[in-house]
This record gives C-alpha cells, sequence and structure tokens, in this order.
C-alpha cells in the first residue's frame, strides 16, 4: 500500500497510521508553572532528547484552539514561555492511570496535580513541581522553540527544547551502576488510545 499523507481514508484506514508506524515514542510528562503560580501536568508522547552533551530534550504542543485567549497555545507552552523552564517525569507503569488522566481538559486556572491526586515533589533548579513517585525526573530550563508548518487548517504546532540542568533517579531503580528499567517499566505510546510497558529486555552490540 502507498498512500499520500492526508489520504489514508481513501485507503480503507479509519484514523492516519503514522504515530501507530513511528511507535513505541517515549512519552514526556510535563509539569509547569504559570507565571501565577498554577502547576500544570500533561502527557506529550511526540517527545525525545537530542542530545547528550550538553544534556537536551525537546516536545511538540499541538494547537489547542480552544485556548483562543492565549493564541490557540495549550498550557504547557504558554507556561514555558512566560516563566522559560519546565519538569520531564518519566512514567512507570505505576503512574500510568494518573498520566493519562492528566491528559483531561481542565481550564488553566486547575491544578492538575489536584485534578490527578498527585503529590509534588519539590525541584531542586527550577521552581516547576515535580511528580512526587515517579521513578525518575529532569529539570529543564527553556532552550528555543521553533513553530512548525501549518497543519493545513491555519494552525500550527510548536516544539520545545529545553536544556537538562538537573536529573533526580530513584534509588530502587538503579543496579551495578545502571538504570534497570526492569525495575519500573517505562510507559510507552503506540497508535489510537494504545500504550505499551517495556518489559521484553535484550541487549546487543555491534
Amino acid at each position: 500500500m502507498f498512500f499520500l499523507p492526508g489520504t489514508h481514508k481513501d485507503h480503507g484506514l479509519t484514523y492516519s497510521p503514522l504515530k501507530a508506524l513511528i511507535s513505541p515514542r517515549p512519552i514526556g510528562w510535563i509539569s509547569s508553572l504559570s507565571a501565577s503560580g498554577v502547576a500544570n501536568l500533561s502527557p506529550y508522547s511526540f517527545f525525545n532528547a537530542i542530545a547528550e552533551l550538553p544534556p537536551m530534550v525537546m516536545f511538540i504542543s499541538a494547537p489547542d484552539m480552544r485556548e483562543a485567549n492565549r493564541g490557540g497555545q495549550k498550557d504547557s507552552l504558554a507556561n514555558i514561555l512566560e516563566t522559560r523552564e519546565f519538569g520531564v517525569n518519566i512514567v512507570g507503569s505505576e503512574q500510568a492511570e494518573q498520566m493519562v488522566k492528566s491528559s483531561q481538559d481542565v481550564t488553566a486556572d486547575i491544578d492538575e496535580f489536584d485534578h490527578t491526586s498527585l503529590g509534588k515533589k519539590k525541584a531542586e533548579k527550577i521552581s516547576a513541581p515535580l511528580v512526587a513517585g515517579a521513578p525518575a525526573h529532569l529539570e529543564c530550563v527553556y532552550y528555543n522553540h521553533i513553530t512548525l508548518p501549518d497543519n493545513g487548517r491555519g494552525n500550527h504546532s510548536v516544539m520545545v527544547m529545553g536544556t537538562i540542568v538537573g536529573i533526580h533517579i530513584d534509588e530502587a531503580i538503579i543496579a551495578d551502576g545502571r538504570v534497570d528499567v526492569s525495575r519500573y517499566t517505562p510507559v510507552a505510546r503506540l497508535g489510537y488510545k494504545d500504550y505499551t510497558a517495556v518489559r521484553d529486555l535484550f541487549e546487543m552490540t555491534p
């Protein structure tokens, strides 16, 4: 089968298969703080590390036209552009349900830690709170953002890049000087409404 982007329905595909094909994708559970002090928490599956030295991450914020007063910006993006910092909370299988709940649509004045009944862990280098109980956290400061091309509907996604300035790791997931993913089974996004937890590990050398 071959088709051009946006023509999947002409080929018997109910939904675009792109996210199912590019999977599994790590989840960036992004915590931020508004200028007025309201905490926001939201998962992003267009997320990844982009460099080790300096250590940097990125995530993509899709447009949200319900936030017309903020130019269609989602709360995470608006907060980060205001405060220039954010946290990345690593999602283990024990946090999966609360991670999904944090993706629910709530107004910008709602503290999503309270909404999801999650505790807050104080960061060392940034003001934004971190998710208590998560297996690891990355404290980040804003580096840059790129507005992506028009999506055909007059809207734009935005790539946010941040530099990691602090790393927290639960010592319970460390074995023999290495992070043991089998001890927290990181959750990743597949296509549609599907997720997976990493449990099948194998090591390979060149």
